[in-house]
C-alpha cells in the first residue's frame, strides 16, 4: 500500500514551491494537500481561534485530493488530521518547498517549519523543505532528487517521535552541491532596527529591517556553515522547549 503523504506550506497553495513538492510526493505515495489560500510567511506556530476557518476543495493539481484553507500552516495540519482525513493517519507530513531559507533562529518564525512541527506534535513523521531563494519563480529543479532521497529515507527509516526535520537547500548556482549535512541549528539571530517613515497622508509608521548575525562563524557543524558551503542542511527540530541543562540549577533557587 502506498504511504499517505500530507502536503502543506506557508507560501500559499498556488506557489511554485508546493507544486514542485506535490509532484515529487506523487512519485512516492498517495498525496493529500491542505494548504493556506494566501501567503502565511512569518506566521510561526499561530493558530486561528477568534474567527471561523474556511475550507474549500480546489483543482490546482492533477489526481490529488486538495483543499485550500483560510488559516495558518499549523491550522492546515490540524484540519487535515482531524477533519479531512478523519480516521486516516498520514505516514508523513511534508511542508514547503518554501521560497527562502529557514535556517538557524528562523525556524521559530517559519510557517513552513511550524506546519512540520505540528505534524510532529500529532505523532506523524514530518519534514519542512526550504530553498534559499526568495524569488517567486525560483528554480527548484536541482533540489528535486535530494528532496526525493531525503523523503524516501524518512519513509524507510522513520523519524524519531517528536522530531521534525528542517531541510534547507542552497539556491541554484554554477557550484555543485557536495552533499547533505546533518547538523545543528546555528547560534544566530536577527539584529532588528526600525525605520520611521511617513505615508502619503502624513501619518507615521514603522518598517522593520535589520541584519542577520551569526555567532557560530567558525563552527562547521551548523546549518549556516553547511549552506554557506553549498551543502544541504538537515536539522532535527523538537517542540519540547524545556531547557534541561537549567533544571538542576533552577532547583537550587529558593522559590
Amino acid at each position: 500500500m502506498k504511504p499517505l503523504i500530507l502536503v502543506t506550506n506557508d507560501d500559499g497553495i498556488t506557489s511554485k514551491g508546493i507544486r514542485t513538492l506535490v509532484e515529487i510526493m506523487q512519485e512516492l505515495g498517495e498525496v493529500v494537500v491542505v494548504a493556506p489560500n494566501s501567503p502565511q510567511s512569518g506566521m510561526g506556530h499561530a493558530i486561528t481561534i477568534g474567527e471561523p476557518l474556511r475550507l474549500y476543495e480546489t483543482h490546482i493539481f492533477d489526481n490529488v485530493v486538495e483543499y485550500e484553507c483560510s488559516g495558518t500552516p499549523a491550522d492546515c495540519v490540524k484540519i487535515a488530521k482531524h477533519y479531512v482525513l478523519l480516521d486516516r493517519k498520514p505516514d508523513l507530513v511534508v511542508s514547503g518547498i518554501n521560497h527562502g531559507s529557514n535556517n538557524s533562529i528562523n525556524v521559530l518564525y517559519s510557517g513552513t517549519m511550524s506546519a512540520a512541527i505540528e505534524g510532529a506534535i500529532e505523532g506523524i513523521p514530518s519534514i519542512g523543505f526550504s530553498l534559499c531563494d526568495f524569488n517567486e519563480d525560483a528554480d527548484f529543479s536541482h533540489a528535486v532528487p535530494f528532496i526525493k532521497s531525503i523523503t524516501e529515507s524518512a519513509l524507510e527509516n522513520g523519524i524519531p517521535i517528536g522530531i521534525a526535520l528542517n531541510v534547507n537547500i542552497p539556491a541554484r548556482s554554477d557550484l555543485p552541491i557536495p552533499g547533505i549535512k546533518v547538523c545543528r541549528q546555528a547560534h544566530a539571530k536577527w539584529q532588528e532596527k526600525f525605520d520611521y517613515r511617513v505615508d502619503p497622508n502624513g501619518r507615521g509608521y514603522l518598517w522593520m529591517a535589520g541584519e542577520f548575525v551569526n555567532f557560530d562563524t567558525e563552527k562547521e557543524d551548523t546549518d549556516v556553515w553547511a549552506l554557506d558551503n553549498n551543502f544541504i542542511s538537515v536539522v532535527p527540530c523538537q517542540y519540547d522547549l524545556t531547557g534541561y541543562e537549567a533544571l538542576e540549577k533552577l532547583s537550587t533557587w529558593d522559590l
